[in-house]
């Protein structure tokens, strides 16, 4: 049993600002960059940012794979989220605009999710080799969080005002900056790590096919999260319009942005302290119960005064940061008892499949919000003028309130003694 010093914590941790980066940034500001910019309607649009991430569905448990072959994790942590920061810029510097835009998008956001699984899969999965102590690992977590948070704090708030200053393309090569930093930090941070084994099978659909279907705690995890996933992306997606439309202060965008993700820098601890005292499963159901009654609160926005909504956005917080932290906790604790069980490394084919999930929950949450915008009849342009009907506002509402509350909620039925 390995206890980790601090330096190997911040090191692991700090990879969370490519993480925390690549899965906020387009999640909060692809969908209006295509419609408000681009002139992509509201419906493509969503299914644009939904299919090159499902390609990760096929991709990642190859790159997790592949990493186990390989023997080692960190080279594709560096070479990974480089190029992930370099597609990432041109994915915001598109020269067209319409049909154009659409296959651009399509093209580089595809390419861009291809570099992101070789960063991606391989840092979820070296968490189930750097310890294997129990709370140690819910301790790595709530540093990785931590640091998650404040990259989502970061790249969340600062990147809709870099855009708002100057421009889309700007803000991407800001935001491409950052996760230059976090790739190179969390590589360096990382030295002594031990290397996954080797192993000599392939990385088949067979292969694949039977470590899922070989683990029940862990597809039962996988559905958890991805259910939860697929709310939050809602969520996110919904920030922007939520802002403009529901409370016609587009300004507040970054300041509902803030007070989402800042108390999660400072409630760690206090998830930490439930895991140790109640374990890792109820703590999630219990922070999924707070982010559900807080984010169904919100409905009633359009008469609440902005102190209060940006009060319940701070509960919400509280709640995502559980939501995130445990699942992540439990997850090494799942990989570790099938290594175990088979006597296979299965910790990069796992995460692979995780973060497949993981990608694709959070791409469906825009999707969602887009089909939902559709329904309420909004109206895309290329300058963010256009004039939205009071149908429009509704769906914006109920996009960013009701179906991140359901989908919380209605995966915590999934969770069972043996996931904890």
């Amino acid at each position: 049993m390995r206890l980790i010093t601090r330096g190997t914590r911040a090191g692991y941790a700090t990879g969370s600002f490519v993480t925390g980066a690549f899965g906020t940034v387009p999640g909060l500001l692809l969908l209006p960059y295509l419609t408000d910019s681009l002139a992509v309607p509201a419906a493509v649009a969503g299914l644009l940012v939904l299919v090159p991430k499902a390609w990760d569905v096929l991709f990642n448990p190859v790159a997790g794979r592949l990493s186990d072959r390989v023997g080692v994790r960190r080279p594709f942590l560096l070479r990974g989220g480089v190029a992930t920061a370099v597609l990432f810029a041109l994915l915001f510097a598109g020269p067209f605009t319409g049909t154009g835009a659409v296959v651009y998008v399509a093209v580089v956001f595809l390419a861009c999710a291809t570099a992101y699984a070789f960063f991606q899969v391989p840092y979820v999965a070296m968490a189930a080799e750097i310890t294997e102590d129990y709370d140690e690992r819910t301790r790595l977590m709530a540093w990785r969080m931590a640091i998650l948070a404040l990259a989502i704090l970061v790249s969340g708030a600062g990147a809709p005002a870099v855009r708002d200053a100057a421009g889309y393309r700007v803000m991407g090569v800001a935001v491409a900056l950052l996760m230059v930093v976090g790739a190179v930090a969390t590589y360096a941070g990382t030295r002594g790590v031990p290397a996954s084994r080797r192993v000599s099978t392939g990385a088949g659909v067979g292969e694949l096919v039977a470590a899922v279907r070989g683990s029940r705690p862990f597809r039962l995890l996988l559905a958890v999260f991805v259910v939860q996933a697929v709310g939050l992306g809602t969520m996110l997606a919904g920030v922007d319009y939520f802002a403009r439309l529901v409370l016609g202060e587009p300004g507040l965008q970054t300041a509902l942005f803030a007070g989402f993700v800042g108390p999660a820098l400072l409630v760690m601890p206090l998830w930490q302290r439930v895991g140790r005292r109640h374990g890792k499963r109820v703590g999630l159901v219990a922070a999924s119960v707070l982010f559900a009654v807080a984010v169904a609160g919100l409905t009633a926005s359009r008469v609440l005064p902005v102190a209060a909504v940006l009060g319940l956005m701070a509960v919400i917080g509280v709640g995502y940061a559980g939501m995130q932290v445990f699942p992540l906790a439990m997850l090494p604790d799942v990989i570790t008892a099938e290594e175990r069980r088979t006597g296979a490394t299965r910790a990069g084919l796992l995460s692979g499949v995780w973060t497949a999930g993981e990608t694709l929950g959070l791409a469906l949450g825009p999707g969602v919000y887009g089909l939902v915008l559709a329904l309420g009849g909004y109206v895309a342009s290329t300058d963010g003028s256009a004039v939205q009907s009071s149908g429009a506002v509704t769906a914006a509402l109920l996009g960013f309130t009701v179906i991140p509350a359901v989908l919380a909620l209605a995966a915590l039925p999934l969770l069972r003694e043996e996931t904890a």
